[in-house]
């Protein structure tokens, strides 16, 4: 799989590391029951389709960027930095 850094250019995705959902970015208060952290943890939607994921570009530039991809076919629909995602 090719992602386009918006830094470094088209790259594949060796060069990456996968870190996730990137919906999950926002964690749960510290002081949130412990029910919420588990769900938060240990709960995965395995959608198949569009889905946004946060990866980082650990050979490269070392940039964390929101990658749009389609998990049937690999295509990648856009790559955002996540220091732009509100």
């Amino acid at each position: 799989m090719i992602i386009p850094c918006p830094y470094c250019g088209r790259r594949h995705s060796s060069e990456f590391s996968y870190l996730g959902d990137a919906s999950l970015m926002r964690r749960p208060d510290f002081e949130a029951s412990e029910e919420m952290w588990s769900d938060y943890i240990y709960l995965r939607d395995n959608r198949a389709g569009n889905h946004k994921e946060l990866w980082r570009h650990s050979f490269g530039c070392g940039a964390w960027l929101i990658v749009e991809r389609n998990t049937v076919t690999h295509d990648v629909l856009s790559v955002v930095p996540a220091k732009d995602q509100s």
